[in-house]
């Protein structure tokens, strides 16, 4: 199963890629549908919203006024809170019911309009946000759900802001245009990511990457800030720690478009334990790789980093993105291993060193000149640099006192 989690602020056309995902195929667990269930007459969440609200917001047959419910709740920000802390709960324990009942090797595209706010974004391995400016918002409310221009701005004022949207979207369709140029919109990304992803996950393989260097991306960053949320969460107390390495994460440095992530864990019999949670999360792993290439001696003056080339030292596991769209590696190794400390210490030094960045910028194009038919080749082409470039970064960290 591959979940997908889908938002955008009232008025998006979230209804739209919705509707379209689900003629694709995709089984859809709308919010919206689910938080209308848990209020209907007789419920627990009604009881619940009239003790805190009042009766005032029933009409005559004892169902939810919802104009009234939202002119009470939206008037300030603990009415909101109370009114989440009602409804939130009781629709995620209907939402996990019905998650629970798909069949196996589903899309399952979550509809929950308020992603954001709830701070779900984490659990899902692909979230698209639909995108729409607030006066294009306000004139769609207006026209066809029959809000006043003042009730659709507090409406869109009480949601999460547009960066606040922009920091957890994997994927952004804005829909300033019809509704069928937004439909083919998500029809695409059905089709050319979201289907192939599945397909990835469910046979738990990586997604194929070809090899190729690229200049410096300034979203690189952003996008590991959002993997490095969902490796946290999927990871949990597993995880020592989870850090963007790489040289993606190195300002300014051209690289291959493949964010590398580090997860440090305390031994490689809970990297195991992670194996089934990390491809639910969407990041099969690849049992031909074990370990890194073991480095030279490098015996530190420092005795906490005192250092062998013991091949043991240098295994890890290996996990990588089943996602077409967003090429991933996942490197999970162990705490105060050399492989571990030197992922974290190479970003420093390289970034400390201006000049042996330029040396590694020119041999990676030189690398890639050479067309590498794989990223293992790649990387192999690189490795005789890696192994001085280890000695001169311990030299460097013992002259400047770095530590991880």
């Amino acid at each position: 199963m591959l979940r997908i989690g889908l938002s955008g602020g009232i008025g998006a056309g979230k209804s739209t890629v919705s509707s379209t995902f689900a003629a694709a195929g995709g089984i859809i667990v709308d919010g919206d549908v689910i938080a209308r269930e848990v209020v209907e007459p007789g419920t627990e969440g009604l009881a619940a919203l009239v003790k805190a609200f009042g009766e005032d917001i029933l009409l005559p047959d004892g169902s939810l006024n919802r104009p009234a419910l939202a002119a009470v709740a939206f008037s300030d920000e603990e009415k909101r809170k109370t009114l989440n802390g009602i409804v939130h709960p009781l629709v995620g324990k209907r939402r996990a019911e019905l998650i629970d009942a798909a069949p196996v090797g589903s899309v399952v595209v979550e509809d929950i309009p308020l992603l954001v706010e709830s701070q779900m974004a984490p659990l899902f391995p692909l979230v698209v946000m639909v995108h729409a400016e607030e006066d294009v918002r306000v004139a769609r409310l207006i026209e066809y759900r029959g809000f006043s221009e003042d009730d659709a701005r507090a409406r869109i004022a009480a949601q999460a802001t547009i960066e606040q949207r922009q920091a957890v979207a994997d994927v952004w369709l804005d829909n300033h245009g019809s509704a069928e140029e937004l439909a083919a919109k998500a029809r695409e990304l059905w089709e050319q990511r979201i289907v192939p992803f599945a397909r990835n996950v469910q046979s738990g393989v990586p997604a194929t990457v070809a090899p190729a260097v690229v200049s410096y991306d300034e979203t690189w960053p952003e996008q590991a800030s959002r993997i490095v949320a969902r490796l946290s969460t999927t990871c949990g107390h597993r995880a020592v720690r989870v850090d963007h390495i790489g040289s993606t994460a190195v300002p300014d440095l051209d690289a291959k478009d493949v964010i590398d992530i580090q997860v440090t864990v305390q031994s490689l019999e809970v990297a195991d334990e992670l194996t089934d949670l990390l491809l639910t999360a969407g990041y099969p792993r690849n049992a031909d790789i074990t370990d890194d290439v073991a480095k030279d001696d490098a015996r530190s003056t420092v005795a906490e980093f005192d250092h062998s080339d013991d091949k043991a030292l240098w295994q890890k596991r290996f996990h990588a993105s089943a996602d077409p769209g967003r090429p991933t590696n996942v490197h999970i190794r162990v705490d105060g291993w050399p492989g571990q400390q030197f992922a974290l210490l190479f970003l420093a030094w390289i970034a400390a060193n201006p000049e042996e960045r330029l040396e590694y910028l020119a041999l990676k194009h030189d690398a890639m000149a050479a067309a590498p038919a794989t990223s293992g080749e790649y990387a192999d082409a690189k490795e005789p640099w890696l192994a001085g470039a280890y000695r001169r970064a311990w030299a460097w960290a013992d002259e400047t006192g770095w530590r991880p």
